[in-house]
């Protein structure tokens, strides 16, 4: 599990974690009951405070996309498709928000828009 952490990021470690870890268990790369690195292990790998990657994997936990043991560590738990449907559409609803903020700044019109959409998801759809 490759965790990569930027200093010219505006999001604090903490949360680069979380938000690399979720992308990882969504996309599948990281498989239900898969164990993570301790909290230890991490940082040590990391170069950073434990407590940082206790925060993270506490949000984590609390967002419902591991499980910890006292003892055994911590592992991607089973997730429920609702629950990363609706994770997923909130992350679609922020980047098309982005998207036609710059949309309108350039003068690109909600049918030009609709229809860049629909070219990029009918090449995506090619390319699977």
């Amino acid at each position: 599990m490759d965790i990569i952490i930027s200093n010219s990021s505006g999001d604090p470690i903490y949360l680069q974690i979380v938000n690399q870890i979720k992308a990882l268990i969504i996309s599948g790369e990281l498989a239900v009951g898969e164990a993570l690195p301790s909290m230890r292990t991490l940082a040590a790998s990391l170069r950073i405070s434990i407590i940082t990657t206790k925060r993270a994997y506490e949000e984590l936990e609390r967002d419902g996309f591991i499980e910890s043991y006292t003892g055994r560590g911590s592992f991607v738990k089973a997730q429920n498709s609702e629950l990363l449907k609706e994770h997923n559409l909130c992350k679609i609803e922020e980047l098309l928000k982005e998207a036609t903020g710059l949309a309108g700044m350039c003068g690109v019109s909600s049918d030009e828009l609709c229809y860049m959409i629909k070219l990029i998801m009918e090449d995506n759809s090619s390319q699977n």
